[in-house]
């Protein structure tokens, strides 16, 4: 019945089609197959009595030869049908590569339409804009948290200038106390001048010596 469906008005599946094509074709082929191994046996039979009987029996020898030259004309003619059945086996086996490959593509087109379908461009926009300004709000939260408050702690600069001074002067000592004692290149003041000497002479003063300091040490 439905064979007769298919001669009025019906439509077998495609894929069903070339999927039978292609059992049949490779049916077909493992036969030429076996009818080659069946040739080429028969070929080197032919040969062998050909020369066997080459010079006790010429008659028989070239009799041989010529069933040898037939079988091998066979031989070629299911050589060139074995390759046309394999290249349509091929050629199906693309075609439904292709066909998939089609159907795959389409399937994705739709569902990017769908997507996009639900989507606008303003849409996209505004969304894009929230995260920008969450994200800020985001830094601006981390910095404040990252910053020191301070609340309740007076900073005296002058306390602080203070205590770097004796820092400079701690670190200074103990650099001193461990290296060899530095000449000095000009004459000493009286103990009065150098009592009188203002803040900022003595740290040049200072200075000068821990350069001189520096220099030794890295001789």
């Amino acid at each position: 019945m439905s064979g007769w469906m298919s001669y009025f008005g019906g439509r077998k599946d495609p894929k069903a089609t070339s999927r039978e094509a292609i059992v049949t074709l490779r049916q077909q082929l493992q036969l030429l197959e076996k009818k080659e191994e069946y040739l080429l046996k028969k070929i080197e039979e032919e040969l062998k009595k050909a020369q066997a009987n080459v010079i006790s029996n010429k008659p028989a020898a070239t009799a041989a030869l010529r069933r040898k030259k037939a079988l091998e004309t066979e031989l070629e003619r299911l050589s060139g049908t074995y390759i046309t059945l394999e290249t349509q086996v091929n050629a199906i086996e693309s075609a439904n590569f292709n066909a998939t490959t089609m159907e795959a593509m389409k399937k994705g087109a739709d569902a990017l339409k769908d997507i996009h379908g639900k989507l606008k461009i303003a849409d996209v926009d505004e969304i894009m804009d929230s995260i920008r300004e969450q994200i800020e709000l985001t830094t601006d939260i981390s910095d404040a948290i990252s910053n020191p408050m301070n609340i309740g702690v007076e900073i005296n600069d002058e306390d602080l200038d203070k205590e770097l001074a004796e820092l400079e002067a701690e670190k200074l000592g103990e650099a001193l106390t461990g290296a060899e004692p530095v000449p000095s290149h000009i004459p000493s003041a009286p103990e009065l001048a150098v009592e009188s000497w203002t803040k900022a002479e003595r740290e040049a003063e200072e200075q000068r010596q821990l350069r001189e300091l520096e220099a030794q040490l890295a001789l």
